[in-house]
Formats: structure tokens, C-alpha cells, sequence
């Protein structure tokens, strides 16, 4: 049995290597706490590192952040981009419980238009997103939102990701980990790949939920080949409010959630914090010493 661990955005620089290892080491720690093990894990763990090509692609993308947008005007920005934006940041917005009150507290003084449409309205959204979950930092959202974009819209971007990770996904029975961006990357992976044996796929932290996000899987499936879905996510993560289940997201078998993660990273989106949880560390450990092991 293998283990296949993709990661998400913003890693661009990191050392692959590193970046394994501290999430084996997060993994051992759940196992710790959960009580069980993993034989040989580090052996049979494969860790595709698509970081700075990501990062390369993205800045070929003219898709600013909200700062740029702001600067901007929105004038020569991707009106398909600005809805994909708007849309995610409203839903957020929505499933956060945040009023229009909270929202035009954090309006700029003068502005008399209001409502999604509008870029001041949706950059005070993300000001009010910033005040409830303060500990979000670095304009991630929108970072996450923007890296998401690419990777769905732009020509090229999908197929050369799916490419990187694919190698690394073979007809051997294989438990499959994303996180955050990773869990899109994996998903999309999954859903087209033809030959792969995979008893459990793991989404940590994922913005699947999100209806901009999912609208761009139509039809929404589970991915052939698969046996069973797990998905976790901590209540207080921006990038994952939403929960993979019906009616939003309705597939069949239907997706296990498991919503009462503890993550105690600094925004509440880490890896450390998905990975070192009692019950994903039991359900991958569960799977990978399974009857097929």
C-alpha cells in the first residue's frame, strides 16, 4: 500500500524534501494520539512537489489580488475572474454569518454602492472576513481563490499540475491525501485518471464546498476508483466553511465530513493541524493497514 501526499499553494522555495517529512512527521503524531501505526510509511509515501512550477505559472496569469484590483479599478481585469471572485467571497461571506451591517463597517468612506457586483463591496467583505477570523493573515482567501483560478481556467495549468502529481499514481492501491489546493488537484486527478486503486481519499482543509469551486466539475461525481472519500475540515478555516455533502455537494457513496478538527496552526488551515488530528491520523492509518496492505 502506498500513500500519495499532495500539497497545496504557496510553496513555492520549500525544499520537497523538508516538506515530507514534517508531514510525516504531523502524521506520526495523530498516530500517537489516535494509538496507532503506520509500518514503514516514510517507504511508501510519495510526495509530488509541484510548488514552483505553480508559482511560475501563476505569475504568467494577469489576475490580480484584491489590493491590485483595488488599484486598479477593475477596469482591465478578467470580468470572469472578478465573478469567480465575487462569488467565492459572498459565499464565504454567507456561510461566516456575516451581515451587510459587519460588511459596511468596513466600507471606505463615500461609497454609496452596494452589493457583490460592486469590487469595494466585495474588497469589504474580505475586511470583515479578516475581522471575524483574525487569525487568517496574508490576505489568504484571496490568495487561495486567486491560485484556484489559474489553476481551473488557465490554458495548460490543469493538465501540466495533474501531469506532475499523476506520475506519482500508479495501479499499485495507493491512499491519496490533499490539502487545501491539493484536494482540487487531487480531485480533478482522480476524476480523470483511468487506471488507479485508491481504498481512501483524504481532503483536508478543502474549498470543494465552495459552488464556484465545485460548478467547475460538472457533472459532480465521486471518482471511479475510489472506495471511500474522507474529508476534514476545522470549523474556523476560512478556505473550507463549507462541508462536502448534500445538497452542495451530492455525490454518491456520499462523502464522510468530519468537522471537529482542533487545528491549531496560526490561520487554522496548516497542514500540521489536518495531519495530527486523532481521526484523520486513524482513518489513513486504518486504510493503509487495511486487507490490501
Amino acid at each position: 500500500m502506498k500513500i500519495l501526499l499532495v500539497h497545496g499553494r504557496g510553496q513555492a522555495g520549500l525544499d520537497a524534501g523538508e516538506l515530507k517529512r514534517a508531514w510525516l512527521a504531523s502524521l506520526a503524531r495523530g498516530c500517537q494520539a489516535a494509538r496507532v501505526e503506520i509500518a514503514d510509511v516514510d517507504a511508501v509515501a510519495a510526495f509530488p512537489f509541484y510548488g514552483d512550477r505553480l508559482a511560475e505559472l501563476v505569475a504568467q496569469v494577469d489576475a490580480p489580488l484584491g489590493p491590485e484590483i483595488a488599484t486598479r479599478g477593475g477596469n482591465d481585469v478578467d470580468e470572469a475572474y472578478l465573478e469567480f471572485r465575487r462569488s467565492v467571497v459572498e459565499e464565504v461571506r454567507v456561510a461566516a454569518r456575516i451581515d451587510d451591517a459587519e460588511v459596511e463597517q468596513q466600507l471606505a468612506p463615500g461609497v454609496r454602492e452596494r452589493g457583490p457586483q460592486n469590487w469595494e463591496w466585495v474588497q469589504a467583505i474580505l475586511r470583515a472576513i479578516d475581522r471575524r477570523f483574525p487569525r487568517i493573515g496574508d490576505n489568504m482567501l484571496d490568495r487561495v481563490t486567486h491560485d484556484v483560478w489559474v489553476y481551473l481556467t488557465a490554458p495548460g495549468v490543469r493538465d501540466e499540475i495533474d501531469a506532475m502529481v499523476g506520475e506519482m499514481l500508479s495501479e499499485e492501491p495507493t491512499v491519496v491525501v490533499g490539502h487545501s489546493l491539493g484536494s482540487v488537484v487531487t480531485y480533478s486527478l482522480l476524476r480523470r485518471a483511468r487506471r488507479h486503486t485508491v481504498p481512501l481519499f483524504v481532503t483536508l482543509g478543502s474549498p470543494l464546498g465552495l459552488h464556484a469551486i465545485r460548478r467547475r466539475f460538472t457533472p459532480l461525481k465521486f471518482p471511479g476508483g475510489v472506495t471511500g472519500w474522507f474529508n476534514a475540515y476545522d470549523r474556523r478555516d476560512v478556505v473550507a466553511l463549507r462541508g462536502l455533502e448534500a445538497p452542495g455537494f451530492d455525490v454518491r457513496p456520499a462523502v464522510r465530513n468530519h468537522a471537529e478538527v482542533d487545528n491549531h496552526t496560526s490561520n487554522r488551515h496548516g497542514i500540521d493541524g489536518y495531519l495530527d488530528d486523532r481521526e484523520v491520523a486513524r482513518t489513513i492509518a486504518g486504510a493503509m493497514n487495511g486487507p490490501s496492505a
